[in-house]
């Protein structure tokens, strides 16, 4: 679903002015410590998936969603890694839409189900190892996020 009810009924009212959205993003990790990142298909770049928090939906439950729903597969959610905002966050899409987000991020992991892109809102992924991450054409983002989520993970595994 590209865009929540819950959104659209406030971009009636305030058009493509920006707003500060509340999000979830999923760094999901596999047995040998590669991301799996997602090429998202409004913008053409590469981020760990995830999304909008609908109205009274919990963070960690936004996440769970929103993987399901874009790549068809069920996490658990393992830990908090961090909460983000700032410039780098901000994003301008091809509609002319203008949103802020603070994102909570977590450390996941595949419960069941492989990866297959909605088409809709991600139309790739890849499971990437951390010293190939500079080399995709990411979010703004993710080089700040993506060190931390990747310790975050040694100190799991270790």
């Amino acid at each position: 679903m590209p865009m929540s009810p819950f959104l659209a009924r406030l971009r009636d009212k305030v058009g493509s002015e920006l707003l500060m959205l509340p999000s979830a993003s999923g760094f999901v990790f596999d047995e040998a410590g590669r991301v799996l990142m997602a090429r998202h298909g409004d913008v053409g770049l590469w981020a760990a998936p995830g999304g909008g928090i609908d109205p009274d939906e919990r963070p960690e439950d936004a996440v769970v969603r929103e993987l399901r729903e874009e790549l068809g597969i069920e996490i658990e959610v393992r830990g908090l890694i961090g909460v983000y905002g700032g410039p780098e966050f901000r994003t301008l899409y091809p509609n002319g839409h203008q949103v802020g987000y603070v994102i909570a991020v977590y450390g996941c992991a595949i419960v069941s189900g492989d990866p297959e892109p909605d088409g809709v809102e991600i139309n790739d992924f890849r499971w990437v190892p951390e010293q190939e991450l500079p080399g995709l054409h990411t979010t703004p983002w993710t080089p700040l996020v993506a060190p931390t989520a990747f310790a975050w993970w040694r100190d799991q595994a270790g």
